[in-house]
């Protein structure tokens, strides 16, 4: 049984202390919007914030979360209000597909919280998730609306 705090929800949740993060949240929590990409770390489809530092929840085993505060893409909506993340990817026409896009939104939130004003290069070394509909112009441009905002 593990103890997780997801979107400032308690859970409790039976799974082998293994079982990766992403697993938890989809399955047994039911918060579908992390998404499943490649299962060892590199797309970042399944990027959720993890005591707010942006993490790749395929790859951490629900044992290490345990008493962690965790964010999904469901924790940005407010009231029916969308992030002002959220709102610049809608703004700039970022997602295509839209399948990496949570991931990138969760990436782009934590740097933004720890950077309001990101240089080009300090947003392509903190959002490294993979789109395959190549959205990475509109994703800097969506990221510098925010920071000028």
């Amino acid at each position: 049984m593990a103890d997780l705090n997801i979107n400032g929800k308690k859970y409790k949740v039976d799974a082998d202390p293994d079982t990766p993060l992403l697993w938890i949240i989809r399955e047994q929590i039911g918060l579908t919007g992390t998404k499943y990409g490649c299962g060892v770390g590199q797309c970042g489809a399944c990027t959720v914030l993890f005591e707010g530092q942006a993490i790749r929840s395929c790859s951490i085993p629900v044992s290490a979360a345990e008493g962690k505060k965790i964010e999904t893409i469901e924790s940005l909506e407010k009231n029916g209000q969308l992030s002002k993340v959220q709102k610049a990817w809608v703004d700039n026409q970022v997602p295509q597909c839209g399948y990496c896009q949570s991931g990138m939104v969760m990436a782009t939130t934590a740097l933004l919280r720890n950077n309001p004003k990101p240089t080009d290069e300090q947003i392509e070394a903190a959002v490294t998730n993979i789109c395959r509909c190549g959205t990475f112009q509109q994703v800097r441009d969506a990221i510098h609306a925010v920071s000028k905002a």
